[in-house]
C-alpha cells in the first residue's frame, strides 16, 4: 500500500482506523480503480458495479479494526469487495449451477490457456452469472474448487464443471469474434 503520510508504512493504516475522512479519501483515490476493476469482472452492468464498490468502501472503513495484520490490507479490502459483489448477485439474481457433465470425462479436460488479444472485461460480461462468479474466484482470486464451493453453497464438482463450462464458453466467443474479424477482412 502507497503512503503519503511521513515515512512510517503503518501511518495510512492508522489513520483509516482512526475513522480519518482525508485517510479515506486517499485510500479511496489509491484503490477506487483497481477495486472497480474487480467488481466489474464479477457484475457486468458498469453502474450496478459501482454500486457494489461503493458498499465496498462504506464496509472496508467501518469495518477496519477487524483487520488484524494477517496478510496485507489490500488483500482484506479486495476480499471485500469480491464478497460484496457475490452478495448482490445472489440477491439481486437467480443463479442457476448446472451438474450434468460427466465427472470423468471432466478429469480427462486438459486445461488449455487461450490467449486473448481483445478486451478480457466484453468475454467475461458474456458469461451467465454461474460461470463468471466461479471463473473469477478460481482465476482472479486463486480460491480452491473447495473454497468455491465453500463460499457459494455448492459442491466441488459443480465448481469444477462451472469453471470448465466458462472456459468453454469463452473460448467459443472468442473464436467466434475472430471468425467475424477475418470475415470483416475479406
Amino acid at each position: 500500500m502507497k503512503l503519503l503520510f511521513g515515512n512510517k508504512k503503518d501511518d495510512l493504516l492508522s489513520r483509516l482506523k482512526k475513522q480519518d475522512p482525508a485517510a479515506q479519501k486517499i485510500f479511496y483515490d489509491q484503490n477506487a480503480k483497481k477495486f472497480l476493476s474487480v467488481s466489474r469482472s464479477y457484475i457486468s452492468d458498469l453502474y450496478q458495479a459501482e454500486d457494489c464498490l461503493i458498499k465496498a468502501f462504506c464496509k472496508i472503513f467501518k469495518s477496519i479494526e477487524s483487520f488484524r495484520g494477517e496478510g496485507s490490507f489490500d488483500g482484506w479490502a479486495r476480499r471485500i469487495v469480491v464478497n460484496e459483489c457475490l452478495n448482490f448477485i445472489k440477491s439481486h439474481k437467480t443463479v442457476f449451477y448446472l451438474d450434468d457433465i460427466n465427472q470423468s470425462y471432466l478429469e480427462e479436460i486438459h486445461e488449455e490457456e487461450v490467449a486473448f488479444d481483445f478486451n478480457v472485461q466484453d468475454l467475461l460480461d458474456q458469461l451467465p452469472d454461474a460461470y463468471r462468479m466461479v471463473f473469477n474466484l478460481y482465476v482472479l482470486e486463486d480460491y480452491s474448487h473447495q473454497e468455491i464451493a465453500d463460499t457459494l453453497q455448492i459442491s466441488t464438482a459443480v465448481s469444477k464443471t462451472q469453471l470448465f463450462r466458462a472456459k468453454e464458453k469463452m473460448r467459443k466467443i472468442y473464436f467466434q469474434q475472430q471468425k467475424a474479424v477475418r470475415n470483416e477482412h475479406y
